[in-house]
């Protein structure tokens, strides 16, 4: 904090999420904040892209147990780098996700990971381990969960879509929608999941565009297989999995199937997500905004 307030910045510090969410947006509609700091893990940072008006600047300072947004855009657990990026960083514009009028970053998913995402949740919510530890601690339960877990069929409508790999029969006709039946569904605004495991490793926040991936087998040896395959970055060459890249989708099932936003359980389908365009305007180092540049599309 002195960091700032040596540099002539007036540094306002809140705990509480509402409070600060409403004296940032206060201070930005009468043109006096420079940037929203949140300090925090991936579901503080969906919280925050959530609440504050839009064109609001955020950055972040990860401190959370998961912290895919904040690696994704080069944000430091340094007190220094934070300062520096606030200094001399540049504003970015990014893609955002929309499901069932709810925000995203990174990614949705749904079915048995977002099921072990509601279980982690459930025992963190019911003081497991004090409501610490990470993904590590929930290994044993996960394992059991995959045996037990029934794998439903889901269904998903490409409402509005751009083609990609393996979809080449699958594009729909002028005022139709195609449909494509799984048993994991995974949309990506950002390449990142879980511990690294690179599903969709082409998606990009700043194209406009959602990246669905899905696979059609279920089972725990389905899936032991799918996590080998995608890790060895191998899966496109499964006949089981698809990939295309579209604007909106609607997923469905004739049973309760979870869905998961960033890491957070975010409700049972149906779900219709959408792209929002250059909804999220962030703060970040130079590197990542050149980067970021690189990869736009026109580039």
């Amino acid at each position: 904090m002195s960091a700032l307030t040596d540099q002539g910045y007036s540094v306002r510090v809140s705990q509480n999420l509402g409070e600060a969410v409403e004296l940032a947006n206060a201070a930005f509609e009468t043109g006096r904040l420079k940037c929203l700091i949140g300090a925090g893990g991936d579901g503080t940072a969906g919280e925050l892209i959530n609440r504050v008006v839009p064109g609001l600047p955020l950055s972040f300072f990860p401190t959370g147990t998961s912290n895919l947004v904040a690696s994704y855009f080069g944000f430091s657990r340094k007190p220094r780098k934070t300062v520096e990026t606030l200094m001399n960083g540049e504003p970015v514009a990014i893609d955002a996700g929309i499901a069932n009028g709810r925000l995203f970053l990174v990614m949705l998913s749904c079915g048995f990971d977002a099921a072990a995402v509601e279980m982690v949740h459930r025992k963190r919510m019911e003081g497991h381990r004090g409501g610490r530890g990470g993904f590590a601690t929930f290994i044993g339960p996960i394992c059991h969960l995959i045996g037990t877990y029934p794998f439903p069929q889901m269904a998903v409508e490409v409402l509005d879509g751009n083609g990609g790999a393996g979809t080449s029969l699958m594009r729909p006709q002028e005022g139709s929608a195609a449909t494509l039946a799984a048993k994991w569904v995974f949309v990506f605004n950002l390449p990142r999941y879980g511990w690294g495991l690179p599903i969709s490793p082409e998606a990009n926040g700043t194209d406009g565009l959602l990246d669905l991936c899905t696979y059609r087998g279920g089972g725990f040896w389905k899936g032991l297989w799918y996590t080998l395959t995608t890790q060895l970055q191998l899966h496109r060459r499964l006949r089981d999995f698809q990939h295309l890249r579209g604007r909106r989708f609607r997923i469905t099932a004739d049973a309760p199937v979870p869905y998961q936003l960033d890491g957070d359980p975010a409700g049972y389908l149906p779900v219709e997500v959408e792209v929002a365009p250059r909804r999220v305007h962030l703060v970040v180092p130079k590197w990542v905004a050149r980067r970021l540049v690189s990869t736009a599309p026109g580039s």
